[in-house]
């Protein structure tokens, strides 16, 4: 019962709000749903009607319901629009959990940009783009198979470097941080070369993350991260009051 007390007690109106949030959290509600009327809500929780009508009001305001006179009241739950994943170097991300972290280079090589790749970059077809494969393991384990095209603009000595040493992406911040990213995340089926290299079967779930990257508006790179599914996962962490509804 709503009215119960407790050690750090909750107004009544607060309590309701609480009720509805967990319903919300358990499944029993989602977006769109059509909430319990004032009436059920009062018989279930054993409040008044004004804490009942407070509560919804509370909610309604806050974007959380919406209310249709002769109708009822209806869960709207806010879009966020908020980062996917932040720039974060696979080799911090294992060291931080107290692993080892290793790399086998594949390919650093120079090529042509065919059409698609002539038009992330805004170059012609045939101008010269930096292009490199990179396997990334966990104790030993393949868990990230990466694959860049760098703009040699950006870049010029890119393929100069020693990979197995220091990350591509050290390097690259390390010239200019990206000051714009797009994001997107697909489930794939990996072909026989992406098996290979990640040690998977053909059968396996993998996620892929297609990142571009700009700086002061010139695109300095395109990005394709292959994961396992079983194997690694893409996750994040932010405050939701931090966020702005879209």
């Amino acid at each position: 019962m709503v009215g119960q007390r407790s050690a750090n007690p909750l107004p009544l109106y607060a309590k309701v709000k609480q009720h509805i949030l967990d319903g919300v959290a358990r499944g029993k509600w989602t977006d769109g749903a059509r909430l319990p009327s004032e009436h059920e809500l009062r018989e279930a929780l054993g409040v008044s009607r004004m804490t009942i009508h407070r509560a919804l009001r509370e909610m309604s305001d806050d974007g959380l319901v919406t209310r249709v006179q002769g109708v009822g009241t209806f869960l709207s739950v806010p879009k966020l629009k908020s980062p996917l994943v932040e720039i974060v170097d696979i080799a911090d991300d294992i060291k931080s959990r107290g692993h080892t972290h290793t790399t086998r280079l594949i390919t650093l090589e120079s090529l042509t940009a065919n059409v698609s790749l002539s038009g992330i970059f805004g170059v012609r077809v045939g101008a010269k783009l930096f292009h490199s494969v990179v396997v990334h393991l966990e104790n030993g384990i393949a868990v990230q198979l990466e694959e860049r095209y760098v703009s040699p603009f950006f870049a010029p000595h890119y393929l100069q470097q020693d990979f197995t040493a220091n990350t591509t992406t050290q390097y690259l911040r390390a010239i200019s941080p990206a000051t714009e990213v797009e994001n997107q995340v697909t489930a794939i089926r990996p072909d026989a070369a992406t098996c290979r290299l990640l040690n998977i079967d053909l059968e396996e779930a993998c996620l892929q993350l297609s990142r571009r990257t700009w700086v002061s508006g010139t695109p300095t790179t395109q990005n394709y991260f292959t994961y396992p599914g079983s194997r690694y996962m893409l996750g994040s962490r932010y405050r939701l009051a931090d966020l702005a509804p879209v």
